[in-house]
């Protein structure tokens, strides 16, 4: 079979990519290498699919339904396999066993089209925190290998984009802002938990052997508080587009914090950081579009 990748891949990469980067034209071979070697059948590409990999639904010799991942290695895929492993299946989905090949995943098949986004708003954003509960663990010791980025470590990097990107002086405003805020809270981080990192209503899906299970991680480690900056801003655009946005969304820190127990400004100050950061690297690529709704979000907090 044709391994095409789907347009919302080529687009995103497209706009990451450093000079002379060719994952993506030697995804096809790659595609077709690992399911010979893992003796698998394909069904299907998973389209529209994520911005950072290639999802493939396939079948196991046995006829078990699978899911192959194949991500670059700016994606980190070797440390999603790792916080998979340490997760064992508890609140995510399952590692399979096969043959290890760098930048390939082979996954238990969950619902790929059933996302707690199906689900009305409140119950949506109750599921999701209760799939995060239970991925905030002790990190394994890697054995000094520094596997794992620190939210210190990540969000120094994002800053210094952040920093180096010139915007006007309204979005200079939120930068300054989002960058005191940081400032503050990797003073003193409370916790050192392995997070899942990217973590949103979307990356929770159906499962056969637990009713959701979260997918998709880009794990870090650091404070709980980090992981509900995405979750607060999920559906932004709805969020925007009501007359009540604002309330809305300074609500759902207060509710999360609360049902997480976490420190609702900890929570409030992650979810500022990384929506500007969000905003102003929408700016750099050129999706002004989508930088407008995630600056005037912050702008609510």
């Amino acid at each position: 079979m044709a391994f095409e990748p789907p347009q919302r891949l080529v687009r995103a990469l497209g706009e990451t990519a450093p000079s002379g980067d060719d994952w993506l034209e030697k995804l096809p071979e790659a595609a077709q290498q690992a399911v010979v070697l893992r003796e698998l059948t394909v069904d299907r590409v998973q389209v529209p699919g994520g911005r950072s990999s290639l999802v493939v639904l396939v079948r196991r010799a046995d006829g078990t339904p699978a899911v192959l991942k194949l991500a670059p290695p700016r994606f980190r895929p070797e440390a999603e396999r790792a916080a998979l492993a340490h997760w064992g299946g508890l609140g995510a989905v399952q590692l399979l066993d096969g043959p290890v090949t760098q930048g390939v995943l082979l996954l238990e098949r969950l619902h790929p089209d059933v996302s707690v986004r199906s689900l009305p708003e409140a119950k949506a954003q109750l599921e999701a925190a209760g799939t995060l509960r239970r991925l905030w663990v002790e990190p394994p010791d890697d054995g000094g290998g520094h596997l794992f980025e620190t939210v210190a470590e990540r969000t120094g990097r994002q800053a210094e984009a952040m920093r180096g990107t010139a915007v006007d002086s309204e979005v200079r405003v939120l930068v300054d802002a989002a960058l005191a805020a940081r400032a503050e809270l990797v003073a003193a981080p409370p916790e050192h938990r392995l997070l899942h990192g990217t973590f949103r209503q979307s990356k929770v899906l159906a499962a056969e052997r637990t009713p959701w299970l979260a997918v998709g991680p880009d794990p870090v480690v650091g404070e709980c508080a980090f992981d509900l900056a995405r979750l607060v801003r999920d559906r932004v655009e709805d969020l925007i587009a009501s007359p009540s946005g604002a309330a809305t969304t300074r609500r759902r820190v207060r509710k999360l914090a609360e049902s997480l127990e976490l420190d609702q400004e900890r929570v409030r100050g992650w979810t500022l950081f990384r929506a500007v950061e969000s905003g102003v690297r929408a700016l750099r690529v050129g999706r002004r579009g989508d930088a407008e709704l995630l600056l005037e979000f912050a702008g609510w907090l």
